[in-house]
Protein backbone atom coordinates (compact mmCIF):
# COMPACT_ATOMS: atom_id res chain seq x y z
CA UNK A 1 0.00 0.00 0.00
CA UNK A 2 3.02 2.72 0.84
CA UNK A 3 4.31 1.25 -2.25
CA UNK A 4 1.30 2.63 -4.46
CA UNK A 5 1.43 5.84 -2.39
CA UNK A 6 4.62 6.52 -3.14
CA UNK A 7 4.22 5.95 -6.87
CA UNK A 8 0.59 7.94 -6.70
CA UNK A 9 2.96 10.47 -5.04
CA UNK A 10 5.47 10.65 -8.03
CA UNK A 11 3.16 10.35 -11.07
CA UNK A 12 0.85 13.59 -9.38
CA UNK A 13 4.75 15.45 -8.69
CA UNK A 14 5.62 14.18 -12.54
CA UNK A 15 2.09 15.34 -13.90
CA UNK A 16 2.99 19.12 -12.18
CA UNK A 17 6.19 19.38 -13.57
CA UNK A 18 5.03 18.42 -16.83
CA UNK A 19 2.08 20.93 -16.64
CA UNK A 20 4.72 24.11 -14.97
CA UNK A 21 6.91 22.99 -18.00
CA UNK A 22 4.34 23.16 -20.90
CA UNK A 23 2.92 26.66 -18.99
CA UNK A 24 6.30 27.69 -19.64
CA UNK A 25 5.66 27.97 -23.32
CA UNK A 26 2.74 29.76 -23.02
CA UNK A 27 3.27 34.06 -23.84
CA UNK A 28 1.95 35.63 -21.02
CA UNK A 29 1.81 39.22 -22.38
CA UNK A 30 0.58 40.28 -25.96
CA UNK A 31 3.98 41.76 -26.98
CA UNK A 32 4.32 37.86 -26.15
CA UNK A 33 2.32 36.56 -28.54
CA UNK A 34 2.78 35.92 -32.57
CA UNK A 35 0.48 35.84 -35.37
CA UNK A 36 -2.96 36.54 -35.15
CA UNK A 37 -1.75 40.43 -35.84
CA UNK A 38 -5.58 41.54 -36.46
CA UNK A 39 -7.36 40.00 -33.46
CA UNK A 40 -4.36 41.14 -31.18
CA UNK A 41 -4.20 44.72 -32.16
CA UNK A 42 -8.11 45.05 -31.45
CA UNK A 43 -7.98 43.37 -28.62
CA UNK A 44 -5.29 45.69 -27.13
CA UNK A 45 -7.44 48.63 -28.11
CA UNK A 46 -10.70 47.07 -26.26
CA UNK A 47 -8.34 45.93 -23.45
CA UNK A 48 -6.45 49.47 -22.42
CA UNK A 49 -10.11 51.19 -22.97
CA UNK A 50 -11.77 48.77 -20.37
CA UNK A 51 -8.60 49.26 -18.16
CA UNK A 52 -8.84 53.16 -18.54
CA UNK A 53 -12.94 52.70 -17.36
CA UNK A 54 -11.77 50.26 -14.40
CA UNK A 55 -14.46 48.08 -16.23
CA UNK A 56 -14.89 44.80 -16.97
CA UNK A 57 -13.83 43.80 -20.39
CA UNK A 58 -16.82 42.62 -23.21
CA UNK A 59 -17.44 39.11 -23.74
CA UNK A 60 -14.94 37.30 -25.94
CA UNK A 61 -15.44 34.77 -28.24
CA UNK A 62 -12.46 33.05 -29.25
CA UNK A 63 -12.63 30.14 -32.12
CA UNK A 64 -11.08 28.31 -34.62
CA UNK A 65 -9.05 24.81 -34.86
CA UNK A 66 -7.44 23.44 -31.85
CA UNK A 67 -3.87 23.90 -30.88
CA UNK A 68 -3.85 27.86 -32.21
CA UNK A 69 -3.49 29.74 -28.82
CA UNK A 70 -7.53 30.27 -27.42
CA UNK A 71 -6.82 29.04 -23.96
CA UNK A 72 -3.13 31.10 -24.36
CA UNK A 73 -5.24 34.49 -25.24
CA UNK A 74 -7.51 33.69 -21.92
CA UNK A 75 -4.39 33.59 -19.77
CA UNK A 76 -3.32 36.96 -21.97
CA UNK A 77 -6.59 39.34 -21.29
CA UNK A 78 -6.27 37.79 -17.75
CA UNK A 79 -3.03 39.15 -17.42
CA UNK A 80 -3.86 42.53 -19.34
CA UNK A 81 -6.99 43.33 -17.35
CA UNK A 82 -4.92 42.49 -13.93
CA UNK A 83 -7.66 39.98 -12.74
CA UNK A 84 -8.19 36.88 -11.83
CA UNK A 85 -9.29 33.59 -13.91
CA UNK A 86 -11.38 31.04 -12.98
CA UNK A 87 -11.09 28.10 -15.93
CA UNK A 88 -14.04 24.93 -16.74
CA UNK A 89 -15.54 23.70 -20.02
CA UNK A 90 -18.57 23.06 -21.07
CA UNK A 91 -19.11 19.12 -20.28
CA UNK A 92 -18.49 20.18 -17.03
CA UNK A 93 -21.05 22.47 -16.56
CA UNK A 94 -23.85 19.77 -15.89
CA UNK A 95 -26.29 21.73 -14.36
CA UNK A 96 -27.95 25.16 -13.77
CA UNK A 97 -26.27 25.33 -9.72
CA UNK A 98 -22.82 24.24 -11.15
CA UNK A 99 -22.74 27.63 -12.93
CA UNK A 100 -24.48 30.10 -10.07
CA UNK A 101 -21.17 28.26 -8.18
CA UNK A 102 -18.54 29.67 -10.81
CA UNK A 103 -20.70 32.82 -11.08
CA UNK A 104 -21.40 33.82 -7.44
CA UNK A 105 -17.30 33.28 -6.76
CA UNK A 106 -16.64 36.13 -9.37
CA UNK A 107 -14.70 39.40 -8.15
CA UNK A 108 -15.38 42.45 -9.61
CA UNK A 109 -13.44 42.30 -13.03
CA UNK A 110 -12.82 38.47 -12.92
CA UNK A 111 -12.94 36.30 -16.15
CA UNK A 112 -14.41 33.13 -16.57
CA UNK A 113 -13.33 30.93 -19.26
CA UNK A 114 -15.14 28.53 -20.42
CA UNK A 115 -13.73 25.95 -23.08
CA UNK A 116 -15.80 23.55 -25.86
CA UNK A 117 -18.69 26.74 -25.02
CA UNK A 118 -20.47 24.40 -28.04
CA UNK A 119 -21.56 21.42 -25.42
CA UNK A 120 -23.12 23.72 -22.95
CA UNK A 121 -26.57 21.96 -21.88
CA UNK A 122 -29.66 24.18 -23.14
CA UNK A 123 -31.01 24.46 -19.67
CA UNK A 124 -27.55 26.19 -18.47
CA UNK A 125 -27.04 28.27 -21.64
CA UNK A 126 -30.12 29.91 -20.79
CA UNK A 127 -29.15 30.56 -17.24
CA UNK A 128 -25.76 31.78 -18.78
CA UNK A 129 -28.01 34.69 -20.72
CA UNK A 130 -28.92 36.74 -17.90
CA UNK A 131 -25.77 36.22 -16.10
CA UNK A 132 -23.95 37.53 -19.63
CA UNK A 133 -26.76 40.52 -20.19
CA UNK A 134 -27.83 41.97 -16.61
CA UNK A 135 -25.10 40.04 -14.53
CA UNK A 136 -27.69 38.78 -12.16
CA UNK A 137 -29.43 34.89 -12.20
CA UNK A 138 -32.28 33.55 -10.86
CA UNK A 139 -31.82 30.91 -8.38
CA UNK A 140 -35.00 28.75 -6.71
CA UNK A 141 -35.41 28.22 -3.42
CA UNK A 142 -37.43 25.15 -1.89
CA UNK A 143 -39.86 23.16 -4.04
CA UNK A 144 -43.21 22.62 -4.49
CA UNK A 145 -45.75 24.96 -3.43
CA UNK A 146 -43.47 27.21 -1.43
CA UNK A 147 -40.79 27.57 -4.07
CA UNK A 148 -40.25 30.94 -4.65
CA UNK A 149 -37.28 32.92 -6.77
CA UNK A 150 -34.51 35.00 -5.52
CA UNK A 151 -32.05 37.34 -7.77
CA UNK A 152 -28.83 37.57 -7.45
CA UNK A 153 -26.79 40.30 -8.40
CA UNK A 154 -23.24 39.45 -10.15
CA UNK A 155 -19.96 41.66 -9.86
CA UNK A 156 -19.07 42.80 -13.42
CA UNK A 157 -17.35 39.94 -15.09
CA UNK A 158 -16.07 38.97 -18.80
CA UNK A 159 -16.94 35.83 -19.95
CA UNK A 160 -14.30 34.08 -22.73
CA UNK A 161 -15.62 31.38 -24.68
CA UNK A 162 -13.99 28.94 -26.70
CA UNK A 163 -14.63 26.28 -29.19
CA UNK A 164 -13.58 24.63 -32.45
CA UNK A 165 -17.29 24.17 -34.01
CA UNK A 166 -18.56 28.00 -33.93
CA UNK A 167 -21.15 26.41 -36.23
CA UNK A 168 -22.95 24.34 -33.27
CA UNK A 169 -23.32 27.60 -31.11
CA UNK A 170 -26.81 28.54 -30.69
CA UNK A 171 -27.65 32.59 -32.37
CA UNK A 172 -28.86 34.07 -28.95
CA UNK A 173 -25.43 32.54 -27.23
CA UNK A 174 -23.16 33.61 -29.89
CA UNK A 175 -25.35 37.71 -29.91
CA UNK A 176 -23.94 38.04 -26.30
CA UNK A 177 -20.41 37.61 -27.17
CA UNK A 178 -19.59 41.78 -28.27
CA UNK A 179 -15.92 40.48 -29.42
CA UNK A 180 -15.67 37.80 -31.73
CA UNK A 181 -12.48 36.55 -32.93
CA UNK A 182 -11.67 33.60 -35.42
CA UNK A 183 -8.21 32.65 -34.56
CA UNK A 184 -6.91 31.13 -38.50
CA UNK A 185 -3.68 28.45 -38.93
CA UNK A 186 -0.09 30.61 -38.40
CA UNK A 187 2.78 30.90 -41.43
CA UNK A 188 5.62 29.20 -41.67
CA UNK A 189 7.75 32.48 -40.85
CA UNK A 190 5.85 33.27 -37.54
CA UNK A 191 5.64 29.57 -36.87
CA UNK A 192 9.68 29.69 -37.26
CA UNK A 193 9.67 32.56 -34.10
CA UNK A 194 7.61 30.40 -32.28
CA UNK A 195 9.86 27.85 -32.46
CA UNK A 196 13.14 29.43 -31.36
CA UNK A 197 10.96 31.70 -28.87
CA UNK A 198 10.43 28.14 -27.24
CA UNK A 199 13.97 26.69 -27.84
CA UNK A 200 15.42 29.51 -25.59
CA UNK A 201 13.14 29.19 -23.31
CA UNK A 202 14.34 25.59 -22.77
CA UNK A 203 17.61 26.20 -23.10
CA UNK A 204 18.60 24.69 -26.13
CA UNK A 205 20.24 25.97 -29.07
CA UNK A 206 18.66 25.71 -32.40
CA UNK A 207 19.61 26.51 -35.83
CA UNK A 208 17.88 28.55 -38.55
CA UNK A 209 17.31 26.12 -41.11
CA UNK A 210 16.07 23.46 -38.39
CA UNK A 211 13.46 26.00 -36.81
CA UNK A 212 12.46 26.89 -40.32
CA UNK A 213 12.35 22.74 -40.85
CA UNK A 214 9.77 22.20 -37.55
CA UNK A 215 8.23 25.15 -38.54
CA UNK A 216 7.34 24.20 -41.99
CA UNK A 217 5.95 20.51 -40.67
CA UNK A 218 3.53 21.75 -37.58
CA UNK A 219 0.30 22.31 -40.12
CA UNK A 220 0.35 25.93 -39.41
CA UNK A 221 -0.24 24.97 -35.34
CA UNK A 222 1.83 26.27 -32.55
CA UNK A 223 1.12 23.40 -30.23
CA UNK A 224 2.54 20.91 -33.20
CA UNK A 225 5.16 23.05 -33.55
CA UNK A 226 6.02 23.48 -29.69
CA UNK A 227 5.31 19.41 -29.26
CA UNK A 228 7.91 18.57 -32.29
CA UNK A 229 10.38 21.14 -30.50
CA UNK A 230 10.60 19.35 -27.33
CA UNK A 231 10.55 16.13 -29.13
CA UNK A 232 13.84 16.92 -31.56
CA UNK A 233 15.38 18.29 -28.45
CA UNK A 234 15.20 14.72 -27.08
CA UNK A 235 16.78 13.28 -30.48
CA UNK A 236 19.64 15.92 -30.34
CA UNK A 237 20.38 15.22 -26.54
CA UNK A 238 20.20 11.79 -27.04
CA UNK A 239 21.54 11.17 -30.45
CA UNK A 240 23.17 14.08 -31.23
CA UNK A 241 25.29 17.14 -30.18
CA UNK A 242 22.63 18.76 -27.48
CA UNK A 243 22.23 21.11 -30.60
CA UNK A 244 18.93 21.43 -32.87
CA UNK A 245 20.56 21.58 -36.28
CA UNK A 246 18.92 20.47 -39.22
CA UNK A 247 20.71 17.10 -39.37
CA UNK A 248 18.80 15.62 -36.07
CA UNK A 249 15.50 17.66 -37.11
CA UNK A 250 15.08 15.87 -40.11
CA UNK A 251 15.91 12.35 -38.02
CA UNK A 252 13.60 13.04 -35.33
CA UNK A 253 10.69 14.28 -37.47
CA UNK A 254 10.92 10.94 -39.98
CA UNK A 255 11.00 8.71 -36.70
CA UNK A 256 8.00 10.43 -35.83
CA UNK A 257 6.18 9.69 -39.14
CA UNK A 258 6.08 13.15 -39.83
CA UNK A 259 7.05 14.22 -43.58
CA UNK A 260 8.01 17.26 -45.80
CA UNK A 261 4.55 18.20 -45.98
CA UNK A 262 3.75 17.60 -42.38
CA UNK A 263 1.59 14.80 -42.86
CA UNK A 264 1.73 11.85 -40.23
CA UNK A 265 0.97 8.13 -40.42
CA UNK A 266 -2.67 9.01 -39.68
CA UNK A 267 -3.20 11.20 -42.20
CA UNK A 268 -1.37 9.02 -44.99
CA UNK A 269 -3.72 5.73 -43.41
CA UNK A 270 -6.60 8.33 -44.01
CA UNK A 271 -5.58 9.01 -47.55
CA UNK A 272 -4.84 5.59 -48.07
CA UNK A 273 -8.35 4.43 -46.54
CA UNK A 274 -10.25 6.48 -49.12
CA UNK A 275 -8.16 5.49 -52.11
CA UNK A 276 -8.02 1.87 -51.71
CA UNK A 277 -11.22 0.63 -50.18
CA UNK A 278 -13.69 3.41 -51.40
CA UNK A 279 -12.44 4.23 -54.72
CA UNK A 280 -11.32 7.55 -53.66
CA UNK A 281 -14.76 8.65 -52.59
CA UNK A 282 -17.20 10.00 -51.82
CA UNK A 283 -17.12 8.28 -48.32
CA UNK A 284 -19.21 9.60 -45.42
CA UNK A 285 -17.30 10.43 -42.45
CA UNK A 286 -18.72 7.64 -39.90
CA UNK A 287 -17.86 5.19 -42.51
CA UNK A 288 -14.18 6.46 -42.51
CA UNK A 289 -14.17 6.35 -38.82
CA UNK A 290 -14.89 3.34 -38.38
CA UNK A 291 -12.46 2.05 -41.15
CA UNK A 292 -9.97 3.99 -39.69
CA UNK A 293 -10.83 2.87 -35.99
CA UNK A 294 -10.62 7.30 -35.13
CA UNK A 295 -13.43 9.30 -33.16
CA UNK A 296 -15.18 10.73 -35.98
CA UNK A 297 -15.17 14.30 -34.11
CA UNK A 298 -11.57 13.72 -34.07
CA UNK A 299 -11.54 13.14 -37.56
CA UNK A 300 -13.68 15.99 -38.58
CA UNK A 301 -11.85 18.83 -35.89
CA UNK A 302 -8.62 18.12 -35.93
CA UNK A 303 -7.49 15.78 -38.86
CA UNK A 304 -9.71 17.10 -41.79
CA UNK A 305 -9.12 20.65 -41.64
CA UNK A 306 -5.11 20.73 -42.44
CA UNK A 307 -6.01 17.69 -45.51
CA UNK A 308 -8.49 20.18 -46.88
CA UNK A 309 -6.36 23.14 -46.65
CA UNK A 310 -3.77 21.44 -48.23
CA UNK A 311 -5.86 20.19 -51.02
CA UNK A 312 -5.71 16.52 -50.54
CA UNK A 313 -8.99 15.77 -49.65
CA UNK A 314 -12.18 17.64 -50.35
CA UNK A 315 -15.88 17.73 -48.91
CA UNK A 316 -18.81 17.07 -51.00
CA UNK A 317 -22.52 16.48 -50.58
CA UNK A 318 -21.92 12.99 -50.66
CA UNK A 319 -18.77 12.29 -48.34
CA UNK A 320 -15.15 12.80 -48.70
CA UNK A 321 -13.06 12.49 -51.65
CA UNK A 322 -9.24 12.24 -52.24
CA UNK A 323 -8.27 14.57 -55.04
CA UNK A 324 -6.08 14.45 -57.72
CA UNK A 325 -3.03 15.93 -55.53
CA UNK A 326 -4.00 13.20 -52.89
CA UNK A 327 -3.37 10.51 -55.61
CA UNK A 328 0.25 12.24 -56.98
CA UNK A 329 1.33 12.47 -53.27
CA UNK A 330 0.32 8.38 -52.40
CA UNK A 331 1.69 7.80 -55.92
CA UNK A 332 -1.14 6.10 -56.76
CA UNK A 333 -3.36 6.61 -60.36
CA UNK A 334 -6.71 8.32 -60.62
CA UNK A 335 -9.41 6.12 -61.78
CA UNK A 336 -9.70 5.53 -65.20
CA UNK A 337 -6.10 6.39 -66.07
CA UNK A 338 -3.68 4.23 -67.00
CA UNK A 339 -0.34 3.34 -65.17
CA UNK A 340 2.57 4.96 -66.53
CA UNK A 341 5.94 2.94 -66.75
CA UNK A 342 9.38 4.45 -67.62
Amino acid sequence: MEDKDKYDDHLHDSNSQQLEFDNKLRPISFEDFSGQNEILKNLKVFVTAANQRAEALDHVLLHGPPGLGKTTLAYILKNELGSNLKITSGPVIEKPGDLAGLLTGLEERDVLFIDEIHRLSTVVEEYLYSAMEDFRIDVMIESGPSARSVQINLNHFTLIGATTRAGLLTQPLRDRFSIPCRLDYYDADTLTEIVKRSSEILSIEISEDAALEIASRSRGTPRIANQYVKRVRDFAQVKGTGVIDLAITETALASLHVDKNGLNRMDKRILNCIIDKFNGGPVGLTTISTAVAEEADTLEEVIEPFLIQQGYLERTPRGRQATKKAYDYLNKNLPGTQAKFF
